[in-house]
This record gives structure tokens, C-alpha cells and sequence, in this order.
């Protein structure tokens, strides 16, 4: 179960010099070591504390909060979370490696697991929904990846049934959970080895810091993948660490003002005579309302809302520009409601014919939900529909 005091209190900081309890922004990249010795000190995982590439202290006190609020071992931090996920996809697969895709994941992900086959990586696409995923997991597929919530159509993933597929192959589960949060869902209490997150979103939550997160059991992240972030170069600053930990203190009263905004908005948009389909779990027509109700929690759905409207891109183009209070941007999860037009953004890189099966269309159209008055994000809506 998530709870928000670990998000508030789970780096563990106390200075006995000062009594300051805030973590500071260590912005140093390097550590002087033990003159008596010789020898770096050491981080509370073991790991050597000498220069910040490879561990520092504003950013190992996040990596102990979201290890905590996602209920793993331990965490490292990223530049972003594309870096995250490279950096998992560098330590585990080789020339004689599958990976599994899921057919829907963010369009860079699979931009890049199709790259890998530069170098040797088998790579396999499947889904977009369970039953497909499970069915293509054999003993040669090495990593599975997979979104907890998929995106921009919203396909809730039954995790658990994917983990079992994993485990009797022995293949690696990784599961963003970057849309659902661990408020809602931890993946890692039903069999997911790794989580990853891109902390830019709903982490972070201000629209103010790229940033990215992986979590998993102290083996693999201290062992394995502790070492390829330092070679690779991509840990997370100092100082966004510091914004995202400062996020993260107010992470649950957010993620349930999105939510009870979006299911508002779903059901506005559900009976809008000018909208042709809303993609929400939480509507209960919706073909994944209810593996969502089992999996998430306290009846949550999410923050997001995607649908599509009555025309193509002319009336896409002449909602998006009648929009007064919600802005017209990529990203998720910050406090100002977003629009997304996902055949120019996130999904862009997705081959075509992927993206007609999935239903990604010239009228659709994803909303980050934020915290403004609901109100007010309805009579915007409603006064760009009445536009087209």
C-alpha cells in the first residue's frame, strides 16, 4: 500500500550539526576522500562517495523515497527516463537477446528497442492487449516491457498475468508505471522485477525537471545496473533531484485531484454529442474498467482522458487553437491541463500501420487533466467542440 508519509519522510535526512531535516542540494561534483585512509567514504549502499556521476547525496535520498513509496529494494535516478530505460535495455540484453514490446508503449520506447536490432537484439512487438503479450512471452525472450497504463489509448494491462508469463520463462519484467503512479498501482507487489518512471510526470509534478527512475530489488540495482548508469553517464543532477523529492511530498493529494478532475472530464465528454469515443477506465463501459477496478486503488482511474472528436485534423487543429485555459503541449502529470495531438507527438515515431491498429487517429486527442476547477476546464471544452 503507498503510503505518503514515506513520500514525505523516506530520505531518512537529518544533519546532527544544524538539526536541518530538509535534504540540501549537495551541488559538488566531487567528495574529498579520508586522508587517514586513502580511501573514498562510502554512500549508505556501500557504493563509493567521490564524484557525483556515480552517487550523491540529494540524489541517493530520492532514489531511498521512491524505492520506499514503490515498495522495492532500492532505486537509482536518471537524466530522464528514456535514459532510465536505455540504461536497463544496455544492462540486460546482448547480440543473442529477444525483447518483447508491447505493441502500445511510448513511441521513443519502441523507436528505440527497434534500434537495437543494430546490434544484434531480437525484437519482438506484441499486444496491444494481455492475452497477445502472454501469449508471446517464450524462453528465448529475455526482457519484457510493458506500460502499466498504455499511452495515448488507455489500455489497462493485467501485470500480474504478464509476471507469471515471465517467471515460468524466465524472462525479465520491466513496467512503466509513469501514468498510474504508485498511489494507484505498485507493480513490483504482483511479480514485476523493475519498475521505471518517467519522474518528469506525475513524480516530479510541476512541468519543471526532466527526470527518470528505475526500481527493483537491491541486486539488481546496486549489482547491475548501479555500474551501467556510471558508465553511461546519465544520473540525475542534484538539483532536479531536489525538485522531484520536493514533488513528491504532496505526490498523493495530486494524483487524487487529477483523478476525480479526469473521471469529471470523462464523463462530460461521454455524453458530448460532438465527441465520438472517451478512452478512461474509470467509465465502466470501457473494455478495461474492470481489471483497473481490481488493480487500482480507492477507485482511481488515472489522470489522463483521451478521445476522439467528430471530423480529422482540420477539426483537431480548430479545437486545439479555440482552447483558452488548457494549454496544447507533450507531457503529462503537472499542475496546468495539457493536450496532446498523439499522431504529431508521442506517437510520431510509431510505424504507421502499428498506429492504425492501435486506433491512433487524426481525431484523437489526449488530456492531462490538472488541477485547475473542473469548471472552468469543462466550459473550455465545451466552448472548443462547439467550435468544430
Amino acid at each position: 500500500m503507498f503510503k505518503q508519509t514515506d513520500a514525505i519522510h523516506g530520505s531518512e535526512f537529518f544533519d546532527e550539526k544544524t538539526g536541518a531535516f530538509i535534504v540540501p542540494i549537495f551541488q559538488s561534483s566531487i567528495f574529498e576522500m579520508e586522508r587517514d585512509k586513502g580511501t573514498a567514504r562510502k554512500s549508505d549502499r556501500g557504493k563509493d562517495l567521490k564524484y557525483s556521476r556515480e552517487e550523491n547525496p540529494t540524489v541517493r535520498a530520492l532514489e531511498r523515497v521512491v524505492a520506499k513509496i514503490e515498495g522495492g529494494g532500492d532505486a537509482l535516478a536518471f537524466s530522464s527516463g528514456m535514459a532510465a530505460i536505455s540504461t536497463v535495455f544496455m544492462a540486460f540484453l546482448d547480440d543473442k537477446s529477444e525483447v518483447l514490446v508491447a505493441k502500445e508503449v511510448y513511441g521513443t520506447t519502441m523507436q528505440l528497442a527497434l534500434n537495437l536490432r543494430k546490434f544484434g537484439v531480437r525484437v519482438k512487438i506484441a499486444g496491444p492487449d494481455t492475452e497477445q503479450i502472454v501469449e508471446s512471452v517464450a524462453r528465448e525472450t529475455r526482457i519484457v516491457f510493458v506500460e502499466t497504463l498504455t499511452n495515448p489509448t488507455l489500455r489497462v494491462l493485467n501485470v500480474p498475468e504478464i509476471a507469471k508469463a515471465c517467471r515460468d520463462n524466465d524472462a525479465l519484467l520491466i513496467v512503466d508505471n509513469t501514468f498510474v503512479t504508485p498511489v494507484l498501482y505498485r507493480p513490483l507487489k504482483d511479480g514485476a522485477p523493475l519498475v521505471v518512471h518517467s519522474a518528469t510526470k506525475y513524480l516530479a509534478g510541476h512541468n519543471d525537471v526532466i527526470a527518470g527512475v528505475v526500481i527493483g530489488d537491491n541486486d539488481i540495482i546496486s549489482n547491475v545496473l548501479w555500474d551501467w548508469r556510471r558508465m553511461l553517464g546519465c544520473i540525475l543532477s542534484p538539483f532536479d533531484a531536489f525538485l522531484v523529492l520536493r514533488g513528491l511530498k504532496t505526490l498523493e493529494l495530486r494524483v487524487r485531484r487529477h483523478c476525480e478532475n479526469a473521471m469529471a472530464i470523462a464523463e462530460f465528454l461521454n455524453d458530448h454529442p460532438k465527441v465520438v469515443e472517451v478512452l478512461y477506465p474509470g467509465l465502466p463501459e470501457n473494455k478495461y474498467h474492470e481489471v483497473a477496478r481490481k488493480l487500482f486503488a480507492n477507485n482511481m482511474y488515472g489522470g489522463v482522458v483521451s478521445f476522439k472528436i467528430k471530423g480529422a485534423k482540420n477539426e483537431v487543429l480548430k479545437f486545439m487553437k479555440t482552447l483558452k485555459v488548457i494549454r496544447v503541449s507533450p507531457s503529462l502529470g503537472g499542475p496546468e491541463s495539457v493536450l496532446t495531438y498523439p499522431i504529431v507527438s508521442g506517437a510520431s515515431t510509431m510505424p504507421p500501420n502499428i498506429r492504425e491498429e492501435l486506433g491512433i487517429t487524426e481525431n484523437l486527442l489526449r488530456l492531462s487533466v490538472g488541477l485547475e476547477n473542473v469548471d472552468d476546464l469543462i466550459e473550455d471544452l465545451e466552448r472548443a467542440l462547439s467550435s468544430i
